[in-house]
């Protein structure tokens, strides 16, 4: 993990220390307030996160980043722990498949749902309830709490993390280290009750009598300045952003303010043509007002320090601040405005810049269709440079969904290994189900690819040539083509 510099610049609205990658995006807008960067990394990495009652999840549900003795050696990242002088093996990488409404987005959003709950639940200030999406079609269950938890290392330390919610409040939350060895507690929480660790008790007081029932303590804590639980708020801000179609504007914000940076924008540059061989360079516009706030606050959102909205005037389309500069046969440079630009490069335009980041600040990055308008090459590289320890230095890690079988590869080549695959299945009653690959006793020379398509383990639409005919055929007996609804 990056130590900590301070950065005098502060239109972000919060003062004091920053942690290297605030402090390096701070620097775009703020040029004449040199910050200083020094690397000091400790190992954080993601080993599990488990969730009920959540979206289309009714029952408890587990996706696990530890590797077991069928991970594929040469992915597997050896991680120290301050408790044990034996490393915890953590895979780089996991695919989620499965159907069209399996489920397979839902997973990335509950993950991404904890990550909003951390940071916005004492930032609101609202008197209301919790805003939360538990399971829908089962009117008991919809009653009942919705449950995170979370296990991970963070500078060297592994931690557990987790709450409960209902309508109303957060009803339970616990946090747990093991500093040599052992579990000890930081903090638990049943309703308005708080028992406290044996460090930091002072501090842990005083957040106790700021707490709110719709407020996390840890998200309370951290505003009190809790030297023991601020790391691990600062996790969530900097992991388990999702990248999906209603981020891409965000993020597309966000690559812009990287490229308006002069000292990085050449090696983003050169990520962004490796997708579209035609981009040759990237022009800096000058920014009016409007859109330089709107630049600062995709950075802002993307980073945790405020809350997103859905609201159109939110985003920095249709102009970023950049132009991308194409080349004519003739090697006349020729800048392209936004709408020329093809969806593929727009798509990547907006995956560059928190991919870069996440590789250079060891994060955990969530992708939604990762194969999404891109290439299935693009796809396999990318999810090849988390795999890959040269491109991985700070042990990254990446979680996706695809329809993608290629990923999965085959007997010659396999890409993911069969405890990093994931199917997600939606049973009878609509509740989604998540198994991994390896517990299907997966065998290691099988051709995965070809078994998955061929609906061998499961986690595939429910389709065949006479069904689809028939139903087609219904459907153009019904209607005319010269039929319009007025």
């Amino acid at each position: 993990m990056a130590a900590r510099v301070r950065a005098p610049c502060n239109y972000i609205g919060v003062k004091g220390p920053r942690t290297t990658r605030e402090a390096r995006l701070l620097r775009l807008f703020c040029d004449s307030d040199p910050v200083t960067e020094k690397l000091e990394r400790l190992p954080s990495v993601l080993l599990s996160f488990r969730a009920a009652n959540v979206r289309s999840f009714k029952d408890p549900f587990e996706l696990s980043l530890r590797a077991g003795t069928m991970s594929n050696k040469a992915v597997v990242r050896e991680v120290s722990t301050r408790d044990s002088s034996q490393p915890v093996p953590v895979l780089p990488s996991a695919g989620l498949y499965g159907a069209n409404g399996s489920g397979k987005t839902n997973v990335l959003r509950v993950m991404h749902d904890m990550r909003s709950h951390v940071l916005n639940s004492f930032r609101s200030g609202s008197p209301g309830g919790v805003t939360r999406h538990p399971f829908l079609l089962d009117s008991a269950q919809r009653q009942l709490p919705s449950r995170f938890e979370i296990e991970l290392i963070l500078e060297g330390v592994r931690l557990e993390y987790g709450f409960e919610a209902d309508d109303a409040g957060y009803t339970s939350e616990w946090a747990h280290h093991f500093p040599r060895g052992r579990r000890a507690l930081l903090f638990s929480r049943a309703g308005g009750q708080i028992e406290l660790g044996t460090e930091h008790r002072a501090k842990g007081r005083s957040a106790a009598e700021l707490l709110r029932p719709n407020a996390l303590f840890l998200s309370t804590a951290t505003a009190a300045a809790h030297p023991g639980l601020t790391p691990l708020y600062n996790w969530f801000s900097r992991n388990l952003i999702l990248a999906d179609a209603r981020t891409r504007a965000l993020r597309q914000g966000y690559t812009t303010g990287i490229l308006a940076n002069d000292n990085r924008r050449n090696g983003v540059l050169d990520v962004l043509r490796l997708v579209d061989a035609g981009v040759t360079d990237a022009t800096k516009l000058t920014m009016d007002p409007v859109m330089r706030e709107r630049v600062r606050r995709a950075i802002r959102i993307m980073n945790g320090q405020e809350g997103e909205t859905d609201s159109a005037d939110d985003t920095p389309l249709p102009d970023l601040g950049v132009r991308l500069v194409h080349q004519t046969a003739d090697g006349e440079p020729v800048e392209f405005n936004i709408e020329d630009e093809s969806l593929g490069t727009l798509v990547w335009f907006g995956v560059v810049g928190p991919v870069v980041d996440a590789l250079a600040d060891g994060c955990v990055f969530l992708a939604d269709e990762i194969d999404a308008s891109l290439h299935p090459h693009i796809s396999r590289q990318l999810v090849r440079v988390f795999q890959s320890p040269l491109t991985n230095p700070h042990r990254a890690q990446l979680i996706f969904n695809s329809h993608d079988a290629s990923l999965l590869g085959d007997s010659d080549e396999q890409i993911l290994g069969r405890d990093q695959v994931w199917l997600v299945d939606k049973g009878a009653d609509g509740a989604s189900h998540l198994t991994q690959l390896s517990t299907l006793r997966a065998r290691k020379d099988a051709a995965i690819g070809r078994r998955y398509l061929a609906g061998l383990y499961g986690a595939i639409p429910a389709l065949s040539d006479e069904n689809v005919d028939r139903t087609i055929l219904h459907a153009l007996g019904e209607r005319k083509c010269t039929d319009v609804d007025v």
